[in-house]
């Protein structure tokens, strides 16, 4: 029976491991195989990229209005250089167990302030009528997914540690984006009747999109234009994915198997969304947990995405 945390910086880990397992629906599973350490640690570095991605969606409590979240990322951009100086608000057990991890691993704390940026950009975003389709072409759209997501791929770097390779950081940078571009897709629906849109503005000119929500709330593509989109945005994935999976044999075996198993849970789902693009235009697909627990195991033996032994 394991003891219940007794120091500060021990509860601290502990409220942070345990916002992971609530929220983290799909991270989590990779995670939950490193070694203790650093799964403390990089609980530590979700909970606190959860909470700044929940002010970004007004999810987070507090004043839901541009303003009020525009000051509380401000805060936290506060608290993460409270962090640098291993001066953390003690009041706050995430920070206290972020400051503490990166006294043991070589975390690049500026890629919070990324992050932030990115939150910043979505939170504008929705206070600025007509400017909803920000991203003109896919550069564009990947320097976003670069700050939300690319910045979270390299706070993982600094936990698993690599063998000296100068290109590690561009690969967790490639992984963390070719999530991102996951997600977009899996969220376009979402995204809309929120007030946002992530795909290119050029690419939605040339595939013939005319993006917008049904009266039920749903997307129509009566001509099949976004599926056809969706299709050519996947095939383009998989190849961010590809060049991010080149740091895995990177990586000590733990670490590899957590950042192949959070690949693969994502991999599988760009590939059902891919197969089927209609299905995203009436629900948020996900990946069933038996189908999570099958991706993990196989991550655990070596397996990354696509049934490639690495």
């Amino acid at each position: 029976m394991s003891r219940s945390p007794s120091t500060p910086v021990e509860r601290a880990y502990a409220a942070s491991e345990a916002i992971t397992r609530d929220q983290a629906r799909n991270f989590y599973y990779g995670i939950r195989l490193l070694p203790p350490r650093k799964r403390a640690a990089l609980s530590a570095v979700y909970a606190l990229a959860r909470r700044i991605d929940d002010i970004g969606d007004g999810d987070a409590g507090g004043d839901p209005s541009t303003a009020g979240k525009l000051a509380a990322l401000e805060q936290v951009r506060m608290s993460v250089r409270q962090a640098r100086e291993a001066e953390p608000d003690p009041r706050d057990p995430v920070m206290v167990a972020v400051t503490d991890a990166a006294r043991h691993y070589p975390i690049p704390l500026g890629a919070f302030d990324e992050l932030v940026d990115g939150v910043e950009a979505d939170v504008r975003m929705d206070d600025e009528p007509g400017a909803s389709a920000p991203y003109a072409t896919f550069d564009d759209m990947a320097g976003y997914c670069r700050q939300v997501a690319g910045s979270v791929g390299r706070l993982c770097l600094g936990i698993f540690g690599s063998r000296p390779y100068p290109e590690a950081p561009a690969y967790a940078d490639a992984l963390g984006i070719a999530l991102q571009q996951t997600n977009i897709l899996r969220d376009i629906r979402e995204d809309l009747g929120n007030g946002r849109v992530y795909l290119p503005t050029d690419e939605l000119a040339r595939f013939g999109v005319d993006l917008r929500l049904d009266d039920r709330g749903n997307l129509p593509d009566p001509d099949g234009a976004l599926a056809e989109l969706i299709r050519f945005s996947a095939a383009r994935a998989r190849q961010w994915y590809a060049d991010g999976l080149r740091l895995v044999p990177l990586l000590d075996r733990r670490s590899a198997a957590c950042a192949t198993a959070m690949a693969g849970i994502y991999r599988q789902l760009l590939d059902d969304i891919a197969a089927d693009p209609p299905s995203v235009y009436h629900q948020r697909r996900s990946l069933s947990g038996r189908q999570k627990v099958g991706v993990a195991v196989k991550a655990l033996a070596g397996r990354a995405p696509g049934g490639v032994r690495v």
